[in-house]
């Protein structure tokens, strides 16, 4: 039975690999295969992972107040905690 897949490209220009789309696979190497043939086939990309879409797992944009509200109360993480020393430019 064939599963969905993930497809995350690192494009040439770029470290960070981008989702791509999803594909369908029996398995991780055919996955990779069929996202291979998918998405790249215009020399798009130097490197393709395929992840099992029943392994993401994400935050919801409902729930976004409530799931980043911690951060909220670290100042330190903030720019203006900072003193900026004289002569550097931001």
């Amino acid at each position: 039975m064939a599963g969905l897949w993930e497809v995350f490209v690192r494009p040439r220009r770029g470290l960070a690999h981008a989702h791509a789309g999803s594909i369908h696979g029996a398995d991780a190497e055919i996955a990779l295969r069929n996202a291979r043939d998918v998405y790249t086939r215009r020399g798009e990309g130097v490197s393709i992972w395929v992840v099992p879409s029943e392994a993401v797992v994400a935050s919801s944009p409902d729930e976004a107040d409530e799931f980043f509200d911690p951060a909220g109360d670290k100042v330190y993480r903030h720019p203006t905690f900072y003193e900026v020393p004289d002569g550097v430019q931001l």
